[in-house]
């Protein structure tokens, strides 16, 4: 395990950070297949210096060991970023197919807004955070990096953003711009996760508003967390995203859509509900920490096996590449000391 708390230290775990936000991303799940791996380079900037860019705006603002909420509502916000300013699929009729999956609300393709929104705060924000912070544990609640470090990942970030649009949507979606209200909306909200989880949440226990958190609950076993957050992650990418020759979430016809929709709403509450009150009632250790990373992992390569590997390469490649990180995880937990 690493330890150092040095300047060198925190630029490596700034690198490790946006090099495997990516991987777990997009990578582990399918998306691309092994065989065209390469298109990572293309992400690498949006996804790692985003990645890097939130988690030192947390540490930053004071958030420390409880800072999980305030890097989702950025994480959200990321998934906004990417998904409604560079690649538009929040809005675009035509891309990836998915304005069919689901009626339209307000312009914007529900049904994927849902999938992906979520889907980007945990696995391409909060998951890969969460790891880093146990390889490097004596950096856990401070920055990585220096102002001139925060700058770089900001300007990385921005640039990673303009060559995801050129690099895709220009290919794939060609004409197609958002409209000006989308865009607007789109920036509102980006506008008020970061105001509310920089500036409105609390930044300890002790701190106003504690109040109304949830009644805690002493965490279980390690492996308990592991399997529930694999079921609620598995769970989740079955009820919105089609699979297995589906057209629209859980193979639903005309209005029935919003049953796996609302389903898919109340299991992601609930399980953000549960794990909550397991993290703040005494008995969380890191163990529990990677056994949440763990499981979710481990059940997003499960259903990218059946939902997005289409020949057997692919699915050779997937499964294999999904017990290389069960094996790292396996590695990294016998290493921790809590």
């Amino acid at each position: 395990m690493i330890t150092s708390g040095s300047k060198a230290g925190g630029r490596w775990a700034a690198l490790l950070l946006a090099m495997i936000t990516p991987v777990i991303a997009e990578l582990t799940l399918g998306n691309p297949p092994l065989s065209q791996a390469w298109l990572l380079l293309l992400w690498v900037p949006i996804y790692g210096a985003g990645t890097v860019l939130i988690r030192e705006l947390v540490r930053r603002s004071g958030g420390g060991r409880p800072a999980i909420l305030p890097i989702l509502l950025l994480g959200a916000a990321y998934g906004i970023v990417e998904e409604g300013l560079a690649l538009q699929a929040l809005s675009s009729p035509t891309l990836y197919g998915v304005a069919d999956w689901a009626p339209r609300i307000l312009g914007l393709n529900s049904a994927y807004a849902e999938l992906n929104i979520p889907y980007h705060a945990v696995f391409s924000v909060t998951l890969p955070i969460l790891l880093t912070d146990l390889l490097f544990p004596a950096l856990r609640h401070r920055p990585y990096l220096g102002k001139a470090g925060l700058a770089v990942a900001a300007v990385v970030f921005v640039l990673g953003g303009v060559l995801l649009r050129w690099s895709v949507t220009a290919f794939i979606d060609p004409g197609y711009q958002a409209p000006a209200a989308v865009v607007a909306g789109c920036l509102a909200a980006i506008a008020l996760l970061a105001v509310t989880a920089l500036g409105v949440l609390p930044r300890s226990p002790s701190a106003p508003g504690r109040s109304s958190a949830p009644r805690p609950l002493p965490a279980p076993r390690p492996w308990v967390v592991g399997a529930f957050c694999g079921a609620a992650a598995f769970g989740y990418l079955a009820l919105l995203y089609p699979f297995g020759g589906a057209t629209r979430p859980a193979f639903t016809q005309g209005g029935w859509v919003v049953v796996p929709m609302l389903v898919a709403a109340v299991l992601a509450g609930a399980a953000g509900w549960l794990v909550r009150r397991w993290g703040t009632g005494g008995g969380w250790t890191d163990r529990h920490s990677l056994a949440l990373a763990g499981g979710a992992l481990t059940a997003h390569t499960a259903f990218g096996l059946i939902a997005n590997a289409e020949i057997p390469s692919d699915r050779a490649g997937l499964a294999v590449l999904g017990l290389v990180m069960i094996g790292l995880l396996t590695l990294l937990g016998r290493r921790l000391t809590t």
